[in-house]
């Protein structure tokens, strides 16, 4: 018998029926939902008459359109009419139909993505789905979790499935060690740098091999949520020691000898030596350098070391028109080094860098020195809990010595959907997973990097700066 992927293990233990055309329904272990994908979803099921299946298998939270300042002060404290209703809207949803929900201002309270793995919610061999494409997070456990749309948030609220094709199996082995200061961040922007935006189309990524193994829950997290970014529908780790220390103790997360047998369980988790894979990818871990977006896709990635690219160097017509518009959208000049591009704003936080390892990474890299004049910088935690404990850790006093405002829990800037944007031409480096025309802000410029780059550039006031 030919051995299975993670991922069709998942599947298959998953699959509630398939037609023979390969239409599936697949029952789903958790549903995470937040304020924007939720109205819409919750007004149809009223509308029919039914009610959500399972409850105790879903958690809200509010993270999109919350300010990151003065949460005490509650909704009435949203001044933006159309958040304050979304936000309100969801509050009003999960009572009514008996959801568990962190509000703003609870100190569980955060980012969707950050919330469910510090909770325990998020465990090996689950299925997971939420209205937010960054879902993908949650694969660092050796779950399938997937974003997905608002109709079918109401499939699931109703019916604790989803319907779905089974997707093409694509391992990213990266073996060997990481160059000093090459992070996850850098390992996700490189991939996405070789295969494109749509190199992933159609596939779940398993990611494998020694420098993978090396990354902390964190790092992992991190690699899994820019997943989607390269096109794939997911990103999956095989969970280890490292997941298992990471997990034991949490809120949600089993007890007694109801641990060790999910122990037992996770421990199956893993690709079968014998697994067919649709496509392999090997990378040399020694030659992902500190990488960075210079562009208006994630796919335009380059060494920091690099220079702006010609449009003329792209054979693929596309990519040559793309890159004609991004250069005039970014204001740059082919050749331009990226290193030494002067920046005006930067952004520590969002669902791929917020947690307490991305904090204690930046304010290494900024303690005992001053945010470069000019230059306005943010660290927005993911979580009320990753706040708390940043605190305790003395991180935030580092950063507010340093220059940085310290933020309460949000999405923040890494979307326009706060108070949190950048002006028409400011250029921010951003830890956060997009960099579309108009994501942080109208007209806003954003560089992707990792909370190790960012925070020198703050220092500095340009990128790749010491």
């Amino acid at each position: 018998m030919t051995g299975k992927t993670l991922y069709d293990k998942i599947w298959d233990a998953h699959l509630v029926d398939e037609t023979p055309d390969g239409d599936a329904l697949l029952f789903i272990d958790l549903h995470l939902i937040h304020e924007v994908t939720t109205p819409q979803a919750f007004a149809g099921l009223k509308s029919a008459g039914r009610k959500v299946r399972r409850p105790d298998l879903t958690l809200a939270v509010a993270d999109h359109n919350t300010p990151t300042e003065n949460q005490a002060a509650g909704i009435d404290g949203v001044t933006d009419p159309e958040a304050k209703n979304q936000l309100a809207t969801l509050s009003r949803n999960v009572k009514e139909y008996g959801i568990e929900f962190f509000p703003m201002g609870d100190i569980r309270n955060g980012i969707v993505h950050v919330v469910g793995p510090e909770q325990g919610r998020t465990q090996p061999g689950l299925t997971i789905v939420c209205g937010d494409s960054h879902t993908s997070t949650h694969g660092a456990f050796g779950a399938l979790a997937h974003g997905i749309g608002t109709s079918e948030v109401e499939h699931v609220l109703a019916t604790q499935t989803l319907r779905a094709r089974k997707m093409k199996n694509l391992a990213v082995r990266v073996n060997g060690e990481l160059q000093e200061g090459v992070t996850a961040k850098d390992i996700a922007l490189h991939l996405i740098g070789m295969i494109g935006t749509a190199g992933g189309t159609g596939c779940v990524i398993e990611f494998m091999g020694d420098a993978i193994r090396g990354l902390d829950m964190e790092g992992r997290m991190t690699l899994c949520n820019l997943s989607i970014e390269g096109g794939a529908r997911a990103g999956l780790v095989a969970p280890d020691e490292v997941t298992f220390d990471y997990m034991k103790g949490r809120p949600a997360a089993p007890k007694g000898g109801a641990w060790e047998m999910a122990l037992a369980h996770w421990k199956t988790l893993l690709s079968d030596d014998d697994a067919q894979w649709d496509r392999v990818i090997e990378i040399n871990a020694a030659d992902i350098p500190p990488t960075v977006t210079w562009g208006t896709s994630p796919e335009q990635a380059l060494p920091l070391s690099a220079s702006i690219p010609a449009p003329e160097e792209f054979d693929d017509p596309v990519k040559k028109e793309a890159a004609t518009r991004a250069i005039k959208y970014m204001g740059l000049t082919p050749g331009e080094p990226i290193s030494g591009l002067k920046i005006d704003r930067v952004f520590i936080g969002s669902c791929t860098n917020s947690r307490l390892a991305d904090l204690r990474a930046a304010a290494k890299e900024v303690e005992g020195k001053r945010v470069a004049d000019g230059v306005r910088a943010m660290v927005v935690p993911g979580s009320g809990l990753v706040r708390a404990a940043a605190e305790e850790e003395g991180l935030d006093e580092i950063f507010t010595a340093a220059g940085f405002e310290w933020r309460e829990p949000g999405c923040s800037m890494c979307l326009g959907m706060n108070p949190d944007t950048l002006e028409p031409g400011e250029r921010c480096a951003s830890t956060s997973n997009r960099n579309f025309e108009g994501r942080q802000g109208r007209d806003g410029r954003t560089h992707l990097v990792s909370p190790r780059i960012a925070a020198r550039a703050a220092l500095s006031g340009t990128l790749g700066g010491e």
